[in-house]
């Protein structure tokens, strides 16, 4: 039997550096940086004062007030990006099977700031003074469940959590879900707003971010020796995955296909990758399998590239150890470096900005990337500094989180 085609129709973004895919994409280009002080909560005893935080963020634009008041931050972004990626895709759901059409959005965290806010109405006022509104606020799947109930639909409908992979699970499980003919439609992608004060506490004390106050935008250094550690960053990406014949038969304007998909886990540490990449490596491997890539095809990979000695020297080297020699030739960027680490929503907007290198067959670069760490592989070409014009026609999309989560996409030119 024939595999089912499943193609990309429609792209959605909010992100500390822009809010519509477009934009996005050309501010990578252009090499800015999102990452700045931290203005929504007193930083005052934090060793980190800096963020990809997004300000001026009008969730009335995409939600009527009275219901962006039952959602946290993480849905609130959710929503902007599905509202952008579904007019982009053109979709009337009036004309819809709505039982073929679904949600799966993934969130490492969820409502973090409607937990810290409502304990702190906890502590201060008493039970009473708690919001009936909290629970459908914080639960991790407000994100998914608010997007179906604005379009009405009624296909499958879950949230994935995986840490900083749920995003690439969440497209992944959509993908499937299309690949075996339960769906013809998914909205999917990821959602994140943990930049909270509690947030940010947590990875300061695991000593995870960098501490780089004096110069925030030139903080996230991935592939760098001088690097100290990740960004924290917010925000949301947003895709819509159709079965191909129906997007084609519809006159949509298609921007890619996806081709394949892989999960896995290390199996190793709670927080820490397996020090050679193996894992990654194996990710790797089953994506390409499943999309029926031959290695030498691939044109550019978007790497995980946190900025952290232990996921850059892992990832790194799973590319070499699966790529083998054709990994020196591949273009490997870490858009990161621009935008900070988005946690549960960095592999759908990093997915975006592959779909984008395609379409403008432009890489965006590694920004402050001045000098490249040795275990990091000095011969490998991460795109320093400047974006680069070059026909792009399959990309890697690399995700893995906290719990040993691997994962990884394949999309190519239509």
């Amino acid at each position: 039997m024939t595999k089912r085609r499943v193609v990309i129709t429609g792209l959605g973004c909010v992100t500390a550096l822009a809010e519509s895919a477009n934009e996005l994409f050309a501010a990578l280009c252009e090499g800015q940086s999102g990452i700045s002080i931290i203005e929504s909560f007193d930083t005052g005893g934090y060793p980190v004062k800096f963020g990809g935080e997004i300000r001026n963020f009008e969730v009335t634009k995409y939600v009527d007030q009275r219901e962006s008041k039952r959602m946290d931050r993480f849905t609130q972004f959710a929503m902007a990006a599905a509202k952008q990626a579904v007019e982009d895709s053109g979709l009337d759901f009036s004309k819809e099977d709505v039982f073929r059409a679904g949600v799966i959005v993934g969130t490492g965290i969820g409502g973090l700031k409607e937990i810290e806010d409502q304990h702190i109405k906890l502590l201060n006022k008493g039970p009473k003074k708690v919001s009936p509104f909290c629970v459908p606020r914080l639960m991790a799947n407000a994100a998914s469940g608010n997007i179906a109930i604005a379009y009405g639909l009624r296909g499958p409908n879950f949230c994935v959590s995986s840490a900083c992979a749920s995003g690439n699970n969440a497209i992944g499980e959509a993908f499937n879900n299309i690949v075996a003919g339960r769906s013809d439609i998914i909205i999917t992608g990821g959602a994140e707003a943990a930049l909270t004060p509690i947030g940010l506490a947590s990875f300061c004390a695991a000593r995870s971010l960098s501490l780089r106050n004096d110069n925030p935008q030139g903080a996230s250094k991935p592939f760098d020796r001088d690097r100290d550690g990740f960004v924290l960053s917010e925000g949301a990406g947003v895709l819509v995955l159709e079965e191909e014949s129906r997007a084609k038969k519809r006159g949509a304007n298609i921007y890619a296909e996806l081709l394949g998909y892989s999960a896995n886990d290390d199996g190793y540490h709670i927080t820490a990758p397996r020090p050679n990449g193996e894992g990654a490596a194996a990710a790797m491997e089953l994506a390409l399998n499943d999309a029926g890539v031959e290695k030498d095809k691939i044109s550019y990979i978007n790497a995980h590239g946190t900025s952290t000695a232990l996921n850059d020297i892992a990832e790194s080297s799973a590319i070499r150890f699966v790529f083998g020699e054709q990994a020196y030739k591949i273009p490997v960027s870490s858009t990161k470096s621009c935008l900070g680490h988005l946690l549960g929503a960095s592999g759908a907007v990093e997915l975006i900005i592959c779909v984008k290198a395609i379409n403008e067959s432009t890489i965006p670069p590694t920004i402050n990337l001045q000098n490249i760490d040795e275990r990091c592989g000095a011969k490998m070409d991460f795109v320093p500094l400047e974006a680069r014009e070059t026909n792009v026609n399959i990309a890697m999309s690399n995700s893995f989180g906290f719990g040993g989560h691997n994962s990884c996409l394949v999309v190519g030119k239509i």
